[in-house]
């Protein structure tokens, strides 16, 4: 069979990325399947007893042995890399960190940037892959006029994945792979099917935080921090005009708009409008204090161009499942981005992603850093410098 070259796949022992890897096989690319050990149970606990004693997710046995199993059936090779001392040490710690900070952190965009992709590469280089592929339901195409590698949202709006993928460089873009980008969920299915692939055909997706697989992010800290639950419990809830209306578990163990389990009444749905950790207070309020109208971001990556020299219209997403809206980005220096939005959004939190879009095309992302003041849901903004 003629080769096309030679090609990285990072194989979760999920459908996607186990149809990834047969379909770049059977379009003539020699491919070298990796499974990526990231966690175990022994260091962030929370089995979660669905089925029996049994780790589930990623990152498993189970999971190894289903991406093992595509790899023998369809002849190619396929390694287990351990990389559980770099995942620690940079999404998990970095996670913990950031809510200590009073941030609510994006371990999926961490980990892509810093651990999956840098990882990847370098057992690339050293395997003598031209490529790395992975199953994310997103795009890549090289433009033309710049040179540069743009990311571009999948055709499967319900599954696009570009959000978690801002941070990736242009260095690493370039080598990258995305196949599914151009397909439905739907049909990934039937080609799982189609391939004989039984074991992964039907599993479902995993929508957990990896390493928290019960889902539970204050059990998880109380677990990782020693003594962190006594150290902060007894915080004053107040509300935005400086009145206590009680007190709370410990500000980490909260998220901007967060609405459920806060024990107090005031009369009306409150909300968590801010969380101040060095006080250990949370404000809280109703719905209309929730909106904000701008937010300033760092860290940043610039995706489809090198740098912007004037204001910008996008389309800007400031959480995973955010459908987006109209916004005017500016930059301020090589790692500040200011982003006003045309109408107030609800719940723009510190720590999460926000990712800015130009039709499909990312134009880049960063880390929310700071939000604008309260403004009314209803109010329309001047987007002024």
């Amino acid at each position: 069979m003629n080769r096309k070259g030679r090609v990285l796949v990072a194989m979760s022992g999920g459908v996607d990325s186990s149809v990834a890897a047969v379909m770049l096989h059977e379009q003539g690319y020699e491919v070298v399947g990796v499974t990526m050990k990231t966690w175990d149970y022994a260091r962030t606990g929370g089995r979660t007893g669905k089925r029996g004693d049994k780790e589930v997710g990623c990152c498993t046995l189970e999971s190894m042995n289903d991406a093992r199993s595509v790899a023998v059936k369809y002849g190619f090779a396929h390694f287990i890399v351990d990389i559980r001392e770099e995942f620690g040490d940079w999404v998990i710690e970095r996670f913990t960190g950031e809510y200590l900070a009073g941030r609510t952190p994006n371990p999926c965009v961490l980990c892509n940037t810093h651990i999956k992709w840098a990882a990847l590469m370098r057992r690339a280089d050293q395997l003598d892959c031209d490529h790395i592929a992975t199953g994310h339901y997103a795009r890549l195409r090289r433009e033309e006029s710049t040179g540069r590698i743009v990311l571009m949202k999948g055709l499967d709006a319900r599954k696009d994945q570009s959000y978690a993928l801002w941070g990736v460089s242009q260095e690493h873009l370039a080598r990258t792979m995305l196949p599914l980008g151009v397909f439905e969920k739907p049909a990934i299915r039937e080609m799982a099917a189609a391939y004989g692939l039984d074991r992964v055909a039907d599993k479902p997706d995993s929508y957990e935080i990896c390493f928290i697989p019960d889902n539970d992010y204050r059990r998880f800290l109380k677990d990782r921090v020693e003594g962190l639950a006594e150290e902060v419990s007894g915080g004053l809830f107040v509300t935005s005009d400086g009145a206590t209306v009680g007190r709370h578990e410990g500000y980490p163990f909260y998220t901007i708009g967060q609405r459920r389990g806060l024990g107090v009444a005031l009369g009306y749905p409150a909300y968590v409008i801010d969380i101040d950790p060095e006080t250990n207070t949370i404000v809280l309020g109703p719905r209309d204090e929730l909106f904000r109208g701008a937010l300033t971001a760092r860290q940043i990556n610039l995706v489809k161009y090198e740098y912007l020299d004037d204001e910008l219209p996008v389309d800007v997403k400031i959480r995973y499942n955010d459908p987006g809206v109209p916004g005017v980005v500016r930059q301020e220096g090589p790692d500040e981005l200011h982003v006003a939005f045309a109408t107030p959004r609800q719940a723009v939190t510190r720590g999460q992603s926000v990712v800015l879009y130009e039709g499909d095309d990312v134009v880049g992302g960063g880390w929310i850093e700071q939000v604008g003041e309260s403004a009314h849901p209803e109010a329309s903004l001047e987007f002024q410098k």
